[in-house]
């Protein structure tokens, strides 16, 4: 199970430094499909390993080229902030096989959207 796990670090650190991605698309899938954990030990242990500051090098590399928007990146942390503690007060009541699927269906209507609007 370690070194999946460390391969699955990886392939959502790759993707976090390419597109803004990881945790709930790359992460939770993986903990999830590969690693058969349930959906809310899935959500946290992805929560839990963005809990340290493991984008500091893709946002050097951001901030290095002029391509980071520090105040935009402040509120959004403050928002994260507020919005992971109720999100996992949510998810932690609510049944998890609902809490799943309505995961899947986010994950499906954000793909339709990004297909649909692409330049």
């Amino acid at each position: 199970m370690s070194a999946l796990t460390v391969v699955l670090g990886v392939l959502a650190g790759v993707l976090a430094g390419l597109f803004g991605i990881g945790g709930g698309v790359i992460m939770v899938v993986g903990l999830v499909s590969l690693l058969r954990l349930p959906f809310a030990t899935a959500t946290g242990t992805s929560l839990a390993a963005m809990l340290l500051p493991v984008g500091a090098l893709g946002v050097w590399v951001y901030w290095k080229n002029g391509s980071l928007d520090l105040r935009a990146a402040a509120l959004l942390a403050a928002g994260l902030f507020i919005g992971s503690w109720v999100g996992a007060r949510l998810a932690t009541d609510l049944p998890p096989a609902g809490v799943q699927r309505a995961f899947a269906v986010f994950m499906v209507v954000m793909a339709v959207r990004m297909w649909v609007t692409a330049r």
